[in-house]
C-alpha cells in the first residue's frame, strides 16, 4: 500500500489527515496552525462525514489548493475516514490527529525530526514533558486504558491511545490501520507495527480539553461507558490475534 495516493508524490510532501464531524468551530484554526508550523510542502486531507454543522462547506469555501476535501455522505466512522485519507494522500510522511487538538501542529516539527531515527512518531502524554489537562475523569480513564494496554500488549508504548501520529509512508507496506472503531483502532495499529519490528518513538505533548464543538467520544455517560468497553474489547482481540 506504500505506493497509494492520487497522482505523483512531491518530494518531501507531508500529508496531514483530519477526519471531521461537526468541527466548524475548530477547522479554520487547525488549518491555519498546520500551515504555520509544518514546513512546506504540506497537504491536508479533510475527510468529512457530511457534518450537519457544515464543516465541509467551510473547507470547500477556502478554495486552498493545499487542502483536499473528501465529503462522505454514505459512510461514517473515524477509523474508516482515516484510512480513506491515507489512500488518497500523496505524502512521503503521513500523519493524523483530531481537529480539536489545536496544539498538535506545534509539536509536529519535533515529531518529523524524530523520524530521522525511527519509523513512527507519536505524540505522547505519558513520557517526560507530556501531560493531559482534560477533565479528571477523562484523564483517569485514559491512564487506566493505557495501563491495561501496556499490561496485555506490551511492546514498550506508553500512550497507546494517543491518536496523534506521523510516520514514513513505507510503514504502510508493513501495517495498515483497520478501518473500524473510534480510537481503539489506534491501539491495534501501534501494536501491529511494533510486533512487526517497526521503531516507534514517543514525543511529549500536552493535551487540553476542546475549546469548541462537542466531544464525539464522550457525549454522555452512556457513551462514555460504551466507548470504554469497546477499547477494552479491542485490546483483548488484538492480543489474541497477535496483531494484524
Amino acid at each position: 500500500m506504500g505506493g497509494t495516493g492520487a497522482g505523483p508524490q512531491p518530494r518531501g510532501l507531508v500529508s496531514v489527515i483530519l477526519a471531521t464531524y461537526n468541527e466548524r468551530e475548530n477547522i479554520r484554526e487547525m488549518l491555519d496552525r498546520i500551515f504555520l508550523h509544518i514546513p512546506a510542502p504540506v497537504e491536508v486531507m479533510v475527510v468529512d462525514d457530511d457534518s450537519p454543522d457544515g464543516t465541509w462547506q467551510v473547507v470547500a469555501e477556502l478554495r486552498d489548493p493545499r487542502v483536499r476535501l473528501v465529503r462522505r455522505t454514505g459512510t461514517r466512522g473515524l477509523a474508516s475516514a482515516v484510512l480513506r485519507g491515507i489512500i488518497e494522500s500523496r505524502g512521503e510522511i503521513i500523519g493524523w490527529w483530531d481537529t480539536d487538538m489545536l496544539m498538535a501542529p506545534e509539536r509536529a516539527p519535533a515529531m518529523m525530526a524524530a523520524l530521522g531515527s525511527c519509523d513512527i512518531a507519536i505524540g505522547s502524554r505519558y513520557v517526560e514533558g507530556g501531560s493531559d489537562e482534560r477533565h479528571p475523569v477523562r484523564v483517569w480513564t485514559s491512564r487506566l486504558l493505557n495501563r491495561l494496554a501496556a499490561l496485555v500488549l506490551g511492546q514498550g508504548v506508553r500512550d497507546y491511545d494517543s491518536g496523534f501520529i506521523l510516520f514514513r509512508r513505507s510503514v504502510l507496506d508493513t501495517c495498515v490501520p483497520v478501518p473500524t472503531g473510534f480510537g481503539e483502532y489506534f491501539i491495534e495499529f501501534l501494536y501491529s507495527c511494533r510486533r512487526r519490528g517497526l521503531a516507534v518513538t514517543e514525543v511529549p505533548y500536552c493535551l487540553t480539553d476542546r475549546t469548541g464543538g462537542i466531544s464525539k467520544c464522550y457525549p454522555s455517560l452512556g457513551g462514555f461507558l460504551t466507548t470504554g468497553m469497546r477499547y477494552v474489547l479491542r485490546i483483548a482481540v488484538a492480543r489474541v490475534r497477535g496483531g494484524r
